[in-house]
């Protein structure tokens, strides 16, 4: 039974298992672990609680040792949404919004979290996310990077790690949207979301965001001009070396 009532909460979840950079959570950046920049960076926004959802111990150790709330998980949930839904489910805390932000984005800017929520200050918006130009051509086709497609109002349409839309006639980047991992959900469609099965689009891009949209969710979209920096794999750990001198930390 949940005691408190919040307007937002967020949560990070995190994973020390990784195919392509184990233990990448616990990595340092500028001497501070990388989940540790993500929480620092909610606490500056509008968030009313911030929480490290995590299935390792090692992760909740530092994250507690920080002095910040962390929930243990099943190791079998297979996506971090689904690791957000856990917590939020065993958390004594109730909130209207919740936001799952990526445990890989050390420098998300407080002004993309309060962006996602202000999405889900409208009726309409069940479900939020941000998206941001692309600089290059060679990242519009790299499957690494999220393509999204929404309609003139922010609604999406589809996301695919595939060149949407399709160039017949040149390439113009300035036609394509970069999709920034961080979700904002509205708490009365958790549930519901949580008991859908897998759908095949999901399965064939790898994006879960696609069964949520596949069965008629409503998913809005912002434009952010912020940095966006993930940590996917050790060569973007030196990036991110290389922008915390810039930023002169």
């Amino acid at each position: 039974m949940k005691h408190q009532k919040t307007k937002s909460i967020g949560i990070i979840p995190a994973r020390f298992q990784s195919s392509r950079f184990p233990g990448k959570p616990l990595q340092l950046i500028g001497g501070k672990a990388i989940i540790i920049r993500v929480i620092e960076q909610c606490l500056k926004s509008n968030l009313n609680d911030v929480v490290v959802a995590t299935d390792d111990d090692r992760i909740a150790e530092v994250v507690i040792k920080n002095g910040y709330e962390v929930l243990l998980t099943p190791s079998h949930l297979q996506s971090g949404t689904e690791r957000c839904f856990y917590a939020y489910q065993n958390l004594e805390k109730a909130s209207d919004y919740l936001i799952n932000i990526q445990g890989d984005e050390p420098f998300i800017a407080p002004s993309q979290i309060n962006k996602t929520i202000a999405l889900l200050e409208h009726k309409e918006t069940q479900i939020a996310t941000l998206f941001t130009h692309f600089k290059s051509e060679e990242d519009v086709k790299s499957p690494h990077k999220v393509k999204l497609v929404c309609d003139e109002n922010g609604k999406a349409l589809l996301f695919s790690r595939s060149v949407i839309p399709n160039p017949q006639k040149g390439f113009e980047i300035s036609n394509y949207k970069k999709h920034i991992g961080i979700y904002g959900f509205k708490t009365e469609v958790i549930s519901k979301i949580n008991q859908l099965k897998p759908h095949p689009f999901e399965e064939a891009e790898s994006l879960e965001q696609l069964r949520w949209l596949m069965n008629g969710f409503q998913i809005y979209t912002a434009f952010s001009s912020e940095v966006s920096l993930g940590i996917d794999t050790p060569e973007d750990l030196k990036a991110a070396e290389d922008y915390l001198k810039m930023l002169g930390e």
